[in-house]
């Protein structure tokens, strides 16, 4: 009997790839089994942390899930179907539910053995681990330049182009021609203007003093 076959896959916001390279890769594979694949499902630029409602292809996934619409679902690496333990243990468990198994290219995991179910388990505790390791280092960086004394951000603006941006919106000129002459930001002169309709002692183009 043929296996159906579901592809997932998924890039994040900040990798700057696409999802090609996966799908290339996984589909050469179900050739290569005689797989037949009857879906493919995919999320490019979004986070694995994000949950279900903000991932339209795992969503639709998990709805094909529920109808039991294929045998198997194949992905790129453990890391594509999410980044917490919890909604990974609970992804393996509905899937389990429903006797439908899952292959993992990058691992060489597939779920449908007993070694592989073992072996997803300790994937998804390691993945978690990784992730929490790269949370505590990037805190600690950021203590560290803390205790240095060193400022997080961009550096406040003078007082002096301040009063400079407050003049020239006072003489009625436009926010991005402020900008332009200052060499400021269009969003720090409108937050300066903002700040100068809330004070009755400034004096702003089409506001009361």
């Amino acid at each position: 009997m043929e296996k159906r076959v579901a592809i997932y896959a998924r890039v994040s916001t900040q990798s700057g790839q696409t999802v090609e390279n996966q799908l290339r890769e996984i589909h050469a594979v179900a050739a290569r089994l005689g797989w037949v694949v009857v879906a493919v499902f995919t999320d490019e630029g979004i986070s694995g942390a994000k949950g279900r409602e903000r991932r339209p292809g795992y969503d639709a996934l998990l709805k094909g899930v529920a109808r039991r619409e294929f045998d198997l679902i194949a992905a790129w690496s453990v890391c594509r179907l999410g980044r917490s333990l919890q909604d990974l243990v609970g992804f393996l468990g509905e899937i389990q539910a429903r006797q439908i198994g899952l292959y993992l290219h990058v691992q060489g995991l597939d779920t449908t053995t007993p070694a592989g179910r073992a072996l997803f388990g300790m994937l998804s505790v390691f993945s978690e681990f990784e992730r929490a390791m790269i949370r505590d280092r990037v805190q600690a960086g950021l203590d560290r330049t803390r205790a240095k004394g060193t400022r997080l951000g961009r550096p406040p603006m003078e007082a002096e182009r301040i009063e400079e941006i407050r003049a020239l919106l006072i003489a009625g000129t436009g926010i991005r021609e402020t900008a332009r002459r200052i060499g400021a930001g269009t969003a720090t002169v409108q937050r300066i203007r903002a700040a100068m309709q809330a004070q009755p002692d400034r004096i702003v183009p089409g506001v009361a003093a």
